[in-house]
């Protein structure tokens, strides 16, 4: 597995992740989906640091890529079939090379992801075979800042989260509680 400090790219499962994982319906048949402000306050942190963000979904939605063209996510690959291959020819585009990249996942279709690269993340509330996949598994549930979660603890593990901090006039060596950190 790879330290914190060699990863460059993170891989996102949308529903389940970024989403609770329900997907809503009206009348007229379109559906709609809930995403937590935590995770694209972290998500626009990671790009800003120079990271990679690809969304990988098996679902086509408009919302996805909404919120993905909000974010400055380039990379979005809905309606995929064969997750790795599909993400496999994104980071040959971006250089990268698997052991560079985390993903988080929460269902079975994560899975082959998630055994090829360096650092395979479950949300809280990911099904046993995928929690069972990760190194590591978020104490949050997916739509509920499980990916705001994971990538501070990436950037804190690698000392790159005291430049977000510091862009706030905060301190890493503040005590937690003075941050409103519990």
């Amino acid at each position: 597995m790879a330290t914190t400090r060699e990863i460059r790219c993170l891989c996102l499962d949308v529903d389940g992740v970024l989403t609770d994982g329900r997907v809503y319906w009206d009348d007229g048949g379109l559906g709609a989906r809930a995403f937590h402000v935590h995770d694209g306050f972290a998500l626009r942190w990671w790009q800003r640091l120079g990271g990679a963000v690809i969304l990988c979904s098996g679902k086509t939605s408009q919302a996805v890529a909404l919120r993905a063209a909000e974010l400055g996510i380039s990379h979005v690959l809905q309606g995929s079939t064969d997750k790795p291959a599909d993400v496999e020819r994104v980071l040959n585009r971006l250089g990268l090379r698997w052991e560079q990249v985390a993903v988080i996942g929460d269902d079975l279709p994560d899975i082959p992801l998630m055994r090829r690269c360096g650092l395979p993340i479950a949300v809280a509330n990911a099904r046993p075979e995928t929690k069972a996949a990760a190194q590591w598994v978020t104490t949050h549930r997916g739509g509920e800042g499980a990916v705001r979660e994971a990538i501070e603890h990436v950037l804190r593990t690698d000392g790159r989260w005291a430049h977000v901090l510091q862009h706030y006039g905060l301190s890493a060596d503040e005590p937690a509680e003075q941050r409103g950190v519990s």
